[in-house]
């Protein structure tokens, strides 16, 4: 199968699992790489375009392979992509957003936090986009890249600025990403903020933070390291659950059992098989 042929399989979902296609993808990393990163390029130039293809999923296989790959050209491409106002980039990408963006991004990351920090900070992005922004953050500490107590302070100063004051969501979001770091330090920043009302309770409130600080510190971090904060290891295990998506059916292979020529015949005529089928 060539580049060409791989991307054409990937292009538009027909229903089937492109499990050949995407291994084919893997195998030829080098010199797909490029097209992937064209992909997302092509996409986020075009986004509003996608919303009118809804089996168009390009994009979603360049994010994931490009994950799994490492690719750094990758990182500000899909910050950029998901930078776009509104929330046509949560409408193209499904759950992709909520589910998997936080790993994916982390997976790119090329080590200036910076660009994961501005998406975050975006009031005109998706409110899910940047709470999947936050939590990447969150995942680079269960990855060694960031440390927990330079990130604890970051959420720190969030929940201090107007950002927080502004979106009752992405407070609760900061919020929720600071509990998953065991945020005792900050505990008097978080119980402000409820204070002040300006947290959606509806997604978290006080009693969630202080059962989690009951767990302890070790337990807490132990669960940050779960297999949902680590990298995108492997695309096709990845997404091969997905609904919408079915395997090629397996060929059933029948075993028959072999008659000896004494025995009755399998057809029911009464016969040895030796006299009947068999003769």
């Amino acid at each position: 199968m060539d580049i060409q042929e791989i991307i054409s399989y990937l292009e538009y979902h027909d229903g089937s699992f492109p499990r050949k296609a995407l291994k084919e993808a893997i195998a030829n990393k080098e010199q797909i790489t490029p097209i992937l990163l064209n992909i997302l390029e092509e996409s986020t130039a075009n986004i509003e375009k996608l919303l009118e293809q809804d089996d168009y999923m390009a994009h979603i296989y360049a994010m994931f392979l490009l994950a799994q790959f490492r690719e750094k050209r990758a990182y500000p491409l899909i910050v950029n992509f998901f930078s776009t106002p509104g929330d046509i980039a949560l409408e193209v990408t499904g759950d992709v957003v909520t589910e998997y963006l936080r790993r994916i991004l982390a997976s790119v990351y090329d080590g200036d936090d910076s660009l994961i920090k501005r998406l975050a900070e975006n009031e005109s992005a998706d409110e899910f986009v940047r709470g999947a922004a936050l939590e990447a953050l969150a995942c680079l500490v269960a990855t060694g890249e960031k440390s927990r107590e330079e990130l604890l302070q970051y959420y720190k100063e969030l929940l201090k600025s107007e950002l927080s004051e502004k979106s009752p969501f992405f407070c609760a979001e900061i919020i929720s990403a600071a509990t998953d770091l065991y945020p005792e330090e900050i505990y008097p920043e978080i119980k402000e903020a409820f204070e002040k009302d300006i947290v959606d309770e509806t997604m978290l409130d006080l009693k969630f933070v202080d059962r989690k600080l009951a767990q302890g510190k070790e337990k807490v971090l132990a669960e940050l390291q779960d297999e949902r904060n680590g990298l995108i290891e492997n695309t096709i295990e990845e997404m091969k659950w997905w609904a919408g998506f079915r395997e090629p059916p397996q060929k059933q292979v029948i075993k028959k059992k072999k008659v000896g020529r004494n025995e009755p015949c399998p057809c029911g005529s009464g016969k040895k098989y030796k006299k009947c089928c068999g003769a």
